[in-house]
């Protein structure tokens, strides 16, 4: 399996990102908090982590739940997949969402998302009058049925 060479700087106290196993997708990212954070319900909070990185060209950095943060907790991130791009040098933080009917606390240290870096294509538009015919067509949500 071929390594891609990141830059990161972490200014918080946390572990670097982390796979959990050896064939996981995604790293797990901790929050870095001055004091823990309480998400009421429904309510959303941008949570820093105090990581930075340098991606190289052609790279994405996508930022997306924890699934057993979202089942045990319902703490989920809300615009996901986040997108971190090659060319961004800010602070990778995190727009956590409580969606449970509860009050939920983030600790400093807590693992809130995961990080899964990968390659991606950029795109060249050609512009034409009509497109080429295929079986789905236009057939759009819902066209295939309910069962």
């Amino acid at each position: 399996m071929e390594k891609v060479k990141v830059k990161i700087v972490n200014k918080s106290d946390n572990r670097l990102p982390a796979y959990a196993t050896g064939q996981s997708a995604g790293m797990d990212l901790r929050a870095w908090l001055p004091e823990q954070v309480t998400l009421a319900p429904l309510e959303r909070k941008l949570i820093t982590t105090g990581v930075y990185i340098e991606l190289p060209p052609g790279y994405e950095c996508q930022i997306r739940p924890r699934s057993g943060l979202a089942l045990k907790r319902g703490l989920t991130v809300l615009n996901t997949p986040g997108t971190i791009d090659a060319d961004y040098r800010g602070e990778v933080c995190v727009i956590l969402v409580n969606l449970s009917s509860e009050p939920q606390t983030i600790e400093n240290g807590e693992r809130i998302c995961q990080m899964v870096v990968a390659r991606h294509e950029t795109v060249e538009w050609e512009l034409v009058e009509s497109l080429g015919e295929s079986d789905r067509g236009a057939g759009g949500f819902g066209h295939t049925g309910t069962k």
